[in-house]
C-alpha cells in the first residue's frame, strides 16, 4: 500500500509517543509505501484537489524525506489526515477539499464529512443512553441553574483538547461568575456543562475503535492529586486495562456507527459507566496500550487498512 499521512509538522511530534508514527512504524515494518504532507499542502487547483507531499522513511537516527512533490490523493490507497486540533476554520476548510477529494476517489480516513459533522463534545447526543447529564450553552443563567441541580459539574468547549480550558465547579466556589465570564467569553462563546463524575480518580478511559472495532484494552488517564483532569497533556498518567463489560457494550454499540459514518479509527472517552466525548480527529493512546499489554493497537490499525478493498 501507499499512504498519505496529513500531521502537524514533523519536529513538532512527541517521537517516542505519537500514534500516527507508532501507525507509519508499523506499516513500514510490512513493506508499505509512506508519504508525509501538512494541512496547508492540500491544494484544490481550479476543480482538482492536489496535495504537496514527501515521501517518509525511518532512518537509523530518526527519518528521511524526499523531495517535495505534488499528486492527486487518489493515487494513494488511503489518506489519513491525523492533524491535531482545535478544529478551527483552516481545519474545516481541510475537511471541505478532502471531500473534493473523495468525491475524485481518493480514499479519506476518517471521512471528511464525518469529521466535520462530529464535534468531538456535541457526539454524545447522538447515544444518549451513555452519556451523563449534560447542558450546552453559552447563557451564565442556564449553567448556574444546572450546577444548583447537580452541585458538581464540569465545564468545557466545544473545541477545545488535552484538556485546555476544562473547569471543575461546584456550588461553593467563589470563582464561578469569574469561571463563566472566561469560559463563555461573556456569553459569545457556547461551552458544556456535565455533571462532574467522581469515577474520573479511576481513570478517564480512552477506548480506541478500529473500523467499528474496539482495541481491547483502554487507557485510562488518571489525575495527578489535586487535578479534575486525567488528559495526559494535563498531567494524567496512563494505566492500560482490559475493558469491562459495560467499556465493550459502550465500544460495539458506538462502533457500529462510527463505521457506517466512514469513521475509521476513533477515541471514545469513558469515565465510570458514561460516555464523555467520541473523539474523530487525531486520537492517540496506542503507543502506551502497546507498552503495558501484548496488544498492539497500531498493529491492528494496518491489519484494518490492509483489509479495505482496492
Amino acid at each position: 500500500m501507499q499512504l498519505l499521512f496529513i500531521l502537524d509538522p514533523l519536529d513538532k511530534l512527541v517521537t517516542y509517543k505519537d500514534t500516527s508514527l507508532a501507525i507509519m512504524r508499523e506499516a513500514a515494518r510490512r513493506g508499505h509505501a509512506l508519504a508525509v504532507c501538512e494541512q496547508q499542502q492540500v491544494l484544490l487547483r481550479h476543480d482538482k484537489v492536489t496535495v504537496q507531499y514527501r515521501d517518509f522513511a525511518f532512518g537509523e537516527h530518526g527519518y528521511v524525506l524526499g523531495d517535495l512533490q505534488e499528486t492527486a490523493p487518489e493515487q494513494f490507497d488511503a489518506v489519513l489526515m491525523r492533524k491535531d486540533p482545535p478544529f478551527d476554520n483552516e481545519f474545516l476548510y481541510s475537511t471541505y477539499l478532502l471531500e473534493i477529494a473523495e468525491r475524485q476517489g481518493a480514499r479519506i480516513l476518517n471521512a471528511p464529512q464525518a469529521v466535520r459533522g462530529w464535534n468531538e463534545k456535541l457526539s454524545i447526543t447522538r447515544f444518549p443512553q451513555f452519556a451523563p447529564p449534560f447542558l450546552v450553552t453559552r447563557q451564565r443563567t442556564l449553567i448556574r441553574e444546572f450546577l444548583a441541580a447537580h452541585g458538581d459539574i464540569v465545564v468545557k468547549p466545544l473545541d477545545g483538547m488535552g484538556g485546555s480550558s476544562v473547569f471543575r465547579l461546584t456550588q461553593q466556589d467563589p470563582n464561578i461568575g469569574v469561571i463563566l465570564e472566561t469560559i463563555t467569553d461573556f456569553e459569545k462563546r457556547t461551552v458544556m456543562a456535565q455533571r462532574y463524575l467522581p469515577e474520573i480518580v479511576k481513570g478517564d478511559k480512552r477506548i480506541l475503535i478500529i473500523n467499528g472495532e474496539p482495541v481491547p484494552y483502554a487507557l485510562a488517564r488518571i489525575p495527578q492529586n489535586g487535578e479534575t483532569r486525567g488528559n495526559l497533556a494535563a498531567g494524567g498518567k496512563g494505566v492500560a486495562q482490559a475493558l469491562t463489560e459495560r467499556d465493550r457494550e459502550i465500544a460495539t454499540t458506538v462502533g457500529k456507527v462510527l463505521k457506517a459514518n466512514g469513521l475509521f479509527l476513533v477515541g471514545l472517552d469513558v469515565i465510570g459507566d458514561s460516555l464523555t466525548e467520541v473523539n474523530v480527529t487525531s486520537p492517540t493512546g496506542m503507543v502506551e496500550i502497546a507498552a503495558q499489554t501484548d496488544c498492539n493497537p497500531a498493529a491492528l490499525m494496518v491489519d484494518a487498512l490492509e483489509t479495505l478493498s482496492p
